[in-house]
């Protein structure tokens, strides 16, 4: 990157707890957030997990000091909670809010209500109330976090499937980088809905246990839900108000192969171009990575594509590397933004979280994920991967910031 990108604050809200101190400490317990389905009103209770934010959503209303608000979904609502922290911990000033960009990533929007119009209206098409789909489009949760944070800058929505989030990031960096904005709040968040699992148990790739990304027998993904957001300054403004960098987005690139609509490249071309032109963008070589936060599904195509991305782009020294959707599930269009929240604590907390689960190795690879917590361990770089479907493949670095 010519111009560098900082990051001075994050925000997140997941199945392991509803703010950033929640969070890291479900990680350093190595307590998941998978389990039994217990608010989402489908027919596959009892027999599918999933991690679920552990509040209704007219809880999530009182937390958030909107109670009996109607205008909001519950995937806006995770979306808000996350922002205002992610501002909170960054420390801006109303200006300063005010005048910052945000790049909101989502791929389910407002499913979570018009579920519940249609599930009325197909009964009887004279039934359901049109205030649950009037927030149904995936803009309207950005328009949402910003009319709740105050912020008026450069505000678009990104939906690129399961790398949406790291696109918003991505984004986001760019805009400071043009010189379009000098500070950016970018993200993603999604609720649980019966569209998404539903649609994921068609295409049979749901493991009925919880998954487990990289082991041999692996039989799927796990759905979550949640969302993460960072607060992206430019070096001059975070200099400008004095303040420290929490990280640097060193490097981060987006590349699609294009191969099928729902499958990773067998070959793990996308993979690669990704991981190698973040590299590059970065002047990172390949053996200074200290981890790799991996996209990690469990699904049997996703995982050896991975795998064999890692073999061709770190050889036989692949750095240390898990899955932390073995904590939150696959958050979807929240993932990237999620998993970038993590990358900065194993960084700041010198921990590389654990890859739960995880029994026997893959066959067709010679790598294995971390399966233990490691602490004091001195992280400079750390590689994050989120791909989506269509061969949609990013990638982010997050590096030690400069005392």
């Amino acid at each position: 990157m010519n111009k560098r990108v900082f990051v001075t604050g994050t925000g997140i809200i997941s199945s392991i707890g509803n703010n950033k101190k929640e969070n890291l400490e479900s990680l350093l317990s190595e307590k998941t957030g998978i389990g039994e389905i217990t608010l989402l009103d489908t027919i596959h209770k009892g027999k599918i997990p999933v991690a679920e934010v552990k509040l209704t959503t007219p809880q999530l209303l009182t937390l958030l000091g909107a109670e009996g608000k109607k205008n909001l979904t519950r995937t806006a609502i995770l979306g808000i909670m996350a922002a205002r922290e992610a501002i909170l911990d960054a420390g801006l000033n109303p200006d300063e809010i005010k005048k910052a960009g945000l790049v909101s990533a989502t791929t389910v929007g407002g499913m979570d209500r018009s579920e519940n119009f249609y599930s009325q209206f197909l009964d009887n098409n004279s039934k359901g109330r049109l205030i649950d789909i009037v927030n149904h489009d995936c803009g309207d949760s950005t328009e949402r976090i910003a009319e709740y944070t105050g912020l008026k800058g450069f505000i678009t929505t990104i939906s690129t499937a399961c790398s949406s989030s790291a696109n918003s990031i991505l984004f986001g960096a760019r805009l400071i980088q043009s010189g379009i904005a000098e500070r950016v709040i970018a993200g993603g968040t999604d609720s649980l809905t019966k569209f998404t699992l539903n649609g994921f148990n068609t295409l049979m790739i749901l493991d009925k246990n919880g998954c487990k990304p990289f082991d041999d027998e692996r039989a799927g993904l796990t759905l979550g839900e949640g969302a993460a957001f960072l607060v992206l300054e430019s070096e001059e403004a975070m200099r400008k108000r004095n303040r420290k960098a929490l990280c640097e987005l060193s490097g981060c690139a987006n590349a699609n192969d294009a191969y099928h609509q729902t499958a990773s490249s067998p070959d793990g071309n996308g993979a690669c171009l990704a991981m190698q032109a973040a590299l590059d963008m970065s002047g990172i070589k390949p053996q200074d990575i200290s981890y790799i936060n991996v996209h990690g599904t469990g699904t049997q195509n996703n995982d050896l594509s991975e795998g064999i991305a890692l073999e061709k782009i770190f050889g036989n020294k692949v750095p240390p590397f898990s899955s932390t959707k073995t904590f939150t599930g696959h958050t979807l269009g929240a993932a990237g933004a999620v998993e970038a929240v993590f990358c900065m604590m194993a960084i700041q907390q010198k921990v590389i979280f654990p890859n739960l689960r995880f029994k026997i190795p893959m066959k067709e690879i010679n790598i294995q994920p971390v399966t233990t917590l490691i602490r004091n361990m001195e992280i400079e770089h750390v590689l994050s991967n989120s791909f989506g479907f269509g061969g949609n493949n990013s990638t982010l670095i997050f590096s030690k910031a400069e005392k």
